[in-house]
């Protein structure tokens, strides 16, 4: 039951017809699980908090340092030397207190993952490396939890869902992460966000549509980007989208899968 504070905040959801109030209600029901509190997950979790996301989970080893401030919005100058997932806390608490927020300051592992993710209902992926993009999807298909990912580069960015748990209308197995992208790249060959730059409203921009589709993905309206790879070029400020399918060959959950857990994560 929405309190009439809460009625008034969330005033422009509920005219919404795809929203209305069993919407606002789901989204006050929800658990989210941030992975990172950074480019990405600065723009998600703020707009998830003022969306009324009744917990949000974030989780961040790093702190704030200067750097971080030309794109990672949540935090603020007087928060450096900070613990990131303190600072977004903060920062949630203040734009509205509504909100649960459960901040997790560890490094995300094999031998944590299932544990933290299974605390949550649909968990948002703005990690900065391979490594964790593939071990949350593994985590997720395993833990049967839907997974928003999103990718960011210097001027370039990506986004899709992941429902590999579950099957499409035809039957056929949901794509899993590795149905899109088989291996990661060799280490090396793809630059840090510290060699190669990246603009810092590209950041905010896909950030934003991350917390769009979780929030589609919650109360259940238009099409999700199960399938669908959303590919942004902000150079020539161009929104394509690759469609992309089950791979019966993909090690996860093929015809012959290879990964039956989480034991070939470092």
């Amino acid at each position: 039951m929405l309190s009439a504070e809460e009625l008034e905040r969330y005033a422009r959801h509920i005219v919404l017809h795809d929203v209305g109030g069993p919407g606002q209600a789901a989204l006050n029901r929800a658990r989210v699980l941030a992975i990172g509190a950074g480019g990405l997950g600065a723009p998600v979790l703020l707009y998830l908090a003022a969306a009324g996301i009744g917990t949000l989970g974030v989780i961040d080893d790093d702190v704030v340092t200067l750097s971080n401030l030309q794109r990672q919005v949540i935090h603020e100058t007087p928060d450096l030397g900070m613990p990131k997932v303190e600072s977004a806390a903060a920062t949630i608490r203040r734009l509205n207190p509504h909100v649960a927020v459960a901040p997790h300051a560890t490094r995300l592992v094999a031998g944590n993952v299932l544990d933290l993710i299974g605390r949550y209902d649909i968990i948002a992926d703005g990690s900065d490396n391979f490594a964790t993009r593939y071990l949350v999807a593994d985590a997720c298909y395993f833990a049967k939890k839907p997974l928003v990912t999103a990718a960011l580069g210097a001027f370039d960015a990506t986004l899709t869902t992941i429902r590999a748990h579950e099957r499409g209308a035809d039957g056929k197995p949901n794509p899993t992460y590795r149905c899109l992208f088989p291996e990661p790249p060799p280490p090396g060959t793809v630059p840090a966000c510290a060699e190669a730059g990246v603009l810092g409203a590209l950041a905010g921009v896909i950030g934003s549509m991350m917390a769009l589709e979780i929030i589609r993905e919650i109360v259940g309206f238009g099409e999700g980007l199960v399938g669908r790879l959303l590919m942004i070029d902000a150079r020539s400020m161009r929104f394509e989208t690759l469609r992309y399918q089950w791979d019966p060959s993909n090690p996860l959950s093929g015809v012959k899968p290879t990964i039956a857990d989480l034991s070939g994560h470092g």
